[in-house]
């Protein structure tokens, strides 16, 4: 399992956006530059997370983008699925078979059991932090998501019902 390089950019994006104080948003080229990232990337990214909801294009010749959210509403999880999809679908079975038309393990599959609590518990984590919460410096977040991870905090609200989203 990776973190693929779409939704690694896309979030930094999306973070440097909430970050910038502009009121006519940051561009398309400033992103690009802060973020050494090409501009189509950059322009490829920003479509996505505009056509989620996430971001707001500003008109004119100083137009740029800016949150279409407030950051404590923007959940990183619903991002990172826009980005690039859940790290587990229950559709995968179907998707991936193998040389059959069925996957052999379709029946009584315990690999699949890991890989749906590995999402499950990915889901509520990540569920629990908003945009808001990377604003802050790199240390303020860390010690937020280390309070996160509290055992406490872990498999409590959701259900079985909600293994794969």
């Amino acid at each position: 399992m990776k973190i693929t390089a779409q939704e690694e950019y896309g979030l930094r994006i999306l973070l440097r956006v909430a970050r910038s104080d502009q009121k006519e948003g940051i561009s398309i080229p400033a992103l690009s530059e802060v973020e050494g990232l090409s501009v189509a990337y950059v322009s490829k990214l920003s479509r996505i997370l505009r056509i989620a909801g996430y971001l707001y294009s500003t008109p004119g010749n100083k137009g740029g983008y800016v949150l279409a959210l407030p950051a404590a509403e923007i959940n990183i999880n619903q991002v990172l699925k826009v980005l690039g999809g859940a790290l587990f679908s229950k559709n995968f079975c179907e998707e991936y078979p193998g040389a059959e038309k069925l996957c052999t393990n379709s029946v009584d599959c315990s690999i699949r059991s890991l890989w749906q609590m590995i999402q499950l518990t990915v889901d509520q984590l990540l569920d629990r932090v908003s945009l808001q919460d990377l604003i802050s410096q790199e240390q303020a977040s860390t010690d937020l998501l280390k309070s996160l991870l509290n055992p406490d905090h872990l498999l409590k609200p959701a259900t079985t019902d909600k293994i794969i989203g």
